[in-house]
Order: C-alpha cells, then structure tokens, then sequence
C-alpha cells in the first residue's frame, strides 16, 4: 500500500493525523510505505508508480489530492483508496467513508472496489464539481483564509463573494446540442453531489451513473440569493426559481467576461471550457 500526503495542498490535517493512521494501518495488519510529495505534481509521479506495482494508492488528504491522484489512475487497474484529511472532505462524504481518518483505515482493509466516475474539465481530472461563477470565486476566497476551520470558511467566503459579484452571461450547450443563453450566478457540473464541506449542490448526483448534473443558478437580486444560499446545505435550493438542473455527458460553457473554473477545490481552467463525464474510470475502495 502507498499512503500519498501532500502537505502543500492543504493537507495540514493529514500530517498532523498521520501518526494515527499508521498506528490504526499496523493494527489491521496493511504495511503502507508514506510518501510527503512535494506539490500535486509529485503526488501525481508517485500515484503512477503506485499502480505500476500494483499497490493500493491511498490520497489522505482533500478533494483536490483525490482528485490528482484519481487521474492517474484513470483506466488503469489501480485501485484508490481515500482517507479524508482536508477541510471539506466532499468526496469522502460522497462514499460515506466519513471524516475521522483513523475509523475510514478499515475500509482500507475491508471495503470493496468498484469502477466510479470521473469528470474531465479539458482534458483535466476531477471527483466532484467542476463550477464557474460566485461560487468559484468564493472557493478562491476559501483557499486563502486560514483563520477559519470548516464549513464557517465557505459560508464566509460565499458572503464575500457575493459582496463583489457583477453579473455574467454563460453561454451553455448539453451533449452537442444548440447553446443556450444564461445570465446568472453560476454554472457547475457536478460528478458528486457536494462541495465547500458538506453544501449539497447537486443532490441527485451519482458517482456511477456516466453523466453530470448541470446546476444552474440565474440573474436574480442579491437579497433573494442571500436568502437562497443557506438552503444549499440540504439542497432545498432545487426547489426554488432561478435554480435548474439538468443532466448531460458533455457541457460546454462560455461566458461574456473572464471567469475561472474550480474543481476539487483548486483552479482547472479558464472559460470557455469543456466539461464531460467518463464514465467507470477510476477504480476505489468503497465501505463494504
């Protein structure tokens, strides 16, 4: 087994817990040689050459080491392994291997392994959602806060956000199909159903169905977003107006100003973009 922590991917909390985890790996009888990469980069190299000697890979960090790891992985008969220990965590969550690092050491041991979804942002890799829009720019925010722990940093940061937001126009088009026009907030594609520590936006989202859910948040007054966002956290935002879903295997987005794509917590890429779903690209080690 390959245990990957990259402390300079925010995965602080792994170096810290990593005494535990080894502790709880001898207990169940895994030898796991550690590998501290240097950058995604070097998480990546090693990740390779983890499944080239046919190990269990192990990301114990955040989405975003999910995520690099993940890719080079895809199409391979390497198999994932996730220990949650980043801030939000999404993906653990999403495979409900929960937060505590130590307890999720006995999937490791005693789970099983299915093929699951990948999204592609160009070509690049991701696990959950890849989103352009307010919510991007408050994931950049989020990413330099370090005087909050947890969901209070995104709900922070969805606040400023949206304190400097200006309207955008996202030209959007499903699996080929003539674009569509959208003025609005955002626009995310969603292979799991949660970002930013546990905010639902994609609900119905499935990690083995081979599509995205494409969640659309349009033009509507900051009162009534200020009002909407809270409601993201059990996905009720669904319900409301302003707010569509819809499904596909390929999107493409552009916009009519400069925006980033997030995924995973990091920037992927710079609109326009194409965004797809590939499906039963990564094999993982899932709770039993």
């Amino acid at each position: 087994m390959r245990l990957i922590v990259n402390p300079a991917a925010g995965s602080g909390r792994a170096v810290r817990r990593l005494h535990d985890v080894r502790a709880a790996l001898r207990e169940l009888g895994l030898g796991a040689e550690v590998t501290l990469t240097e950058d995604l980069d070097d998480a990546r190299r090693t990740a390779r050459a983890a499944a080239d000697a046919g190990e269990l890979t192990v990301a114990f960090g955040g989405d975003g080491l999910i995520g690099a790891v993940a890719g080079e992985l895809r199409g391979t008969a390497g198999v994932l392994g996730v220990l949650p220990g980043g801030r939000g965590n999404d993906f653990a969550r999403a495979l409900a291997i929960g937060s505590d690092p130590v307890a999720a050491c006995q999937i490791l041991a005693t789970g099983r392994t299915v093929a699951l979804d990948l999204g592609e942002v160009d070509g690049r890799p991701f696990v959950g959602i890849a989103s352009c829009g307010i919510d991007a720019e408050a994931n950049r925010i989020a990413n330099r806060v370090r005087w909050l722990r947890g969901r209070p940093v995104y709900s922070y940061a969805a606040l400023a956000a949206l304190a400097v937001w200006r309207p955008a126009t996202f030209a959007i088009a499903l699996d080929g199909g003539r674009p569509r026009t959208v003025s609005g907030y955002a626009v995310a594609a969603a292979n799991a159903m949660s970002y930013g520590g546990g905010m639902r936006i994609a609900p119905g989202a499935r990690l083995d169905d081979g599509r995205l859910d494409v969640v659309i948040i349009s033009e509507m007054p900051k009162t009534r977003f200020l009002r909407l966002a809270p409601t993201v956290f059990w996905g009720g935002h669904v319900r409301r107006s302003g707010v569509e879903v819809l499904r596909a295997e390929r999107i493409e987005v552009s916009s009519s100003r400069p925006l980033t794509v997030y995924a995973d917590g990091d920037p992927i890429a710079q609109l326009p973009a194409t965004i797809r779903a590939v499906a039963g690209a990564v094999r993982v080690r899932i709770p039993a």
